[in-house]
C-alpha cells in the first residue's frame, strides 16, 4: 500500500517516527479499522496505535525506516519488544472500559524511500 504524504525534514528521527505513524493510521482506516488511541503511554512505555477491527481490538506497533541497511521496519520487533507491548496491552485493557472477544498484535512496516511514496507492510496477527 502507498500513501502519498509528504516525509518530514531528514535528520530527525522523532519527526520520522510520527510521520510513519501517521502513514500506518491512515492505512489501517483506509482498510475499515478504527484508530481508538495514539501513542498511549503507560510508566511502562508507549504504544504506537490502538484500534479495532470488528470484533477484534488490534495492538499495532509502527516501525519507519528509511532503508532497508538493517532489514525490514518489522524485523526491529524482537522478542523483548512483543513482550513490552504484551506488558502494555494488559495496562491499556485494564486503563480502558474496551472489550473484545479477540486481541490482535500487528506491526505496520513503512520504508520511507529518498524519493516517492513510502511503502506500506502490514502484518496481522504478527505475534
Amino acid at each position: 500500500m502507498t500513501t502519498s504524504q509528504n516525509p518530514p525534514p531528514p535528520g530527525s528521527r522523532a519527526a520520522l517516527g510520527a510521520y510513519g505513524e501517521r502513514v500506518a493510521a491512515r492505512v489501517l482506516t483506509d482498510a475499515g479499522l478504527t484508530v481508538l488511541d495514539r501513542n498511549w503511554r503507560c510508566r511502562d512505555g508507549e504504544l504506537d496505535l490502538v484500534a479495532r477491527d470488528g470484533d477484534a481490538l488490534v495492538f499495532c506497533e509502527v516501525k519507519t525506516r528509511t532503508g532497508g541497511g538493517f532489514g525490514s521496519p518489522a524485523e526491529a520487533v524482537t522478542r523483548t519488544k512483543r513482550h513490552r507491548l504484551r506488558v502494555l496491552a494488559r495496562a491499556w485493557l485494564a486503563a480502558h472500559d474496551h472489550h473484545a472477544p479477540d486481541l490482535r498484535f500487528d506491526v505496520v512496516g513503512v520504508l520511507v524511500p529518498a524519493t516517492g511514496r513510502p511503502r506500506v507492510t502490514h502484518l496481522r496477527n504478527a505475534f
